[in-house]
């Protein structure tokens, strides 16, 4: 299911659209946005883009798809995609009038460069696996032949292999690690690691009237007590959060106007999880990934961390969307996950595990009260801090043995291909796009069958199957779906409960837990 922002505690749920319930939008102000972590670069060719990426970046470079509001595909910079050969090629024709802030044009080569890139990149080279060329049909016309059909391929591309960066970024891609440049609402001014990021509006900026904001400065603020103290400060004029306490606390205040919270709603992916190395270390024995996932209380950290605002999640997606298969999750049982532990140390020796987990708050009080649990059942927890951009490197090379992690962001269950088949797994000290390194033919089936059949029926009996294994092999630990993750802003920050696509549908204005689009928020008077 595709995600939508829905206004807590204000009355109604504003649209953000011309004359309508929150009235016309005044252009000029600027916005303040408080994120939890910093990125690990802007550039979508070489950097891991996380979902604070997302929020900085995108508002700079923008993709060649958007997600809708029902979680399909729209054209974005593309003005259309259209399949033959049964998806195994796509036609896209490109935006006309598009410009890079630099002046440089966005046409027919320009994005085939960029698709490229992607292709040769060694993060995203396993996304674009089975793109085997890009061909320049006109000026603003590009057909991409497919070694196998793709019914979900225009869905990637709303995802950073998707974003167009100008040919002077993918000449000196370090740069464009700093300075990101792209067709986007704003351009960028400024950046001071692990601070703040900077951008002001674009005039080059192709939908006529956008954006409505002067400028946005992202303020990178891991502690969530200090982000919300600035927040209330009037030091930020929004903030996105995990912590159920920011949550209650604003919404109460926003029943008295003081504040708008925006929570997600018909999300799919998890709130939490822990990911596990499948090939390395003790969590690379089955057993072992079994006693963890008996010996962890779901419903204990919804209570303890949550407030009780989750539901306890058993896979990638949600009760809550059309691909969700129920059944076979192993449940919190400590005498078994005791069992299990006893029986590994018989063969192999005590079971020693490093956690790795960002140092914000809320991480790390997962991460804590999980070692507590993993630790009853026997096993010698460790919890090691990491900055955003180690741990995803970590992750990438397989040096870890768990991480406390959020993913399975994409609105079609094909975007997950790439991060659970054992053909973009590699041995540890290699980068391998599937971090859990987790390889089981049967999953490699299913996911198999859903990229290529355009039948819905056909899809979801393979992405049940997906469920299955992925309950059976446990490569990740599955707490709660999201529900806790909101925006909270000042009353006068506008335009964030619906987004308008170019073509006048509704978008999916929240990406992963933090990223929404920009353009059309603006600031009353």
């Amino acid at each position: 299911m595709g995600a939508t922002l829905t206004a807590a505690c204000t009355g109604g749920s504003p649209t953000g659209t011309a004359n309508g319930p929150e009235g016309s939008p005044v252009p000029g102000g600027r916005l303040v946005y408080g994120l939890s972590a910093d990125a690990n670069g802007f550039n979508p060719v070489r950097d891991s883009f996380s979902p604070q990426t997302y929020a900085m970046a995108g508002s700079v470079i923008e993709a060649l798809t958007v997600i809708d509001a029902q979680g399909n595909w729209r054209p974005l910079l593309a003005e259309s995609i259209e399949p033959a050969e049964n998806a195994a090629q796509w036609t896209i024709k490109i935006r006309k009038g598009v410009v890079f802030s630099t002046g440089e044009a966005l046409d027919a080569q320009v994005v085939k460069a960029n698709l490229e890139a992607q292709k040769t990149s060694p993060l995203t080279a396993a996304v674009l696996a089975p793109m085997r060329g890009v061909e320049v049909l006109d000026d603003h016309t590009v057909q991409v032949h497919l070694n196998q059909p793709w019914g979900a391929f225009p869905n990637v591309l709303a995802t950073q292999v998707g974003m167009i960066i100008p040919p002077s970024a993918l000449a000196d891609p370090a740069t464009a690690s700093r300075r990101p440049v792209g067709t986007g609402p704003f351009v960028f001014v400024s950046y001071a690691p692990d601070n703040r990021f900077v951008v002001r509006k674009n005039p080059r900026y192709w939908q006529k009237g956008l954006p409505y904001l002067d400028q946005i400065e992202f303020r990178v603020l891991p502690d969530f007590q200090t982000k919300a103290q600035t927040l209330e400060s009037g030091q930020l004029n929004a903030m996105a959060t995990q912590r159920d306490n920011d949550i209650t606390k604003f919404g109460a205040l926003a029943e008295q106007g003081q504040y708008r919270v925006y929570k997600a709603a018909g999300m799919t992916v998890p709130e939490l999880a822990f990911m596990l190395n499948t090939a390395a270390g003790p969590t690379s024995d089955l057993r072992v990934r079994q006693a963890l996932a008996h010996a962890t209380d779901r419903n204990a950290f919804i209570k303890t961390l949550r407030s009780g605002l989750t539901k306890p999640a058993d896979g990638p997606w949600s009760p809550d969307s059309k691909w969700y298969a129920p059944g076979g999750y192993p449940a919190h049982d400590l005498g078994r996950a005791k069992a299990l532990v006893a029986e590994y140390e018989r063969d192999k020796g005590p079971i020693r595990l490093e956690l790795l987990s960002v140092p914000d708050q809320s991480s790390m009080q997962n991460a804590e009260l999980v070692q507590d649990m993993w630790g009853k059942a026997g096993v010698e927890v460790t919890i090691r801090q990491a900055e955003q951009a180690d741990l995803i490197q970590r992750a990438l090379t397989g040096a870890y043995g768990a991480i406390v992690w959020t993913q399975f962001t994409a609105a079609d269950p094909d975007g997950e291909y790439s991060w659970l088949h054992s053909r973009f797994a590699r041995p540890a000290g290699q980068i391998s796009i599937n971090m859990s390194r987790v390889n089981d033919p049967q999953l490699d089936a299913a996911l198999e069958q859903g990229r290529r059949s355009l039948d819905e029926a056909t899809r979801k009996k393979a992405y049940a199957t997906v469920q299955q294994r992925l309950r059976a092999t446990l490569p990740f630990i599955w707490v709660d779906h999201l529900s806790t993750t909101a925006i909270i802003t000042k009353p006068n920050v506008k335009g964030l409960a619906e987004y308008r696509l170019p073509d006048g549908s509704t978008g999916r204005p929240l990406i992963g837990s933090v990223a929404h689009r920009v353009e059309r928020i603006w600031i009353s008077r």
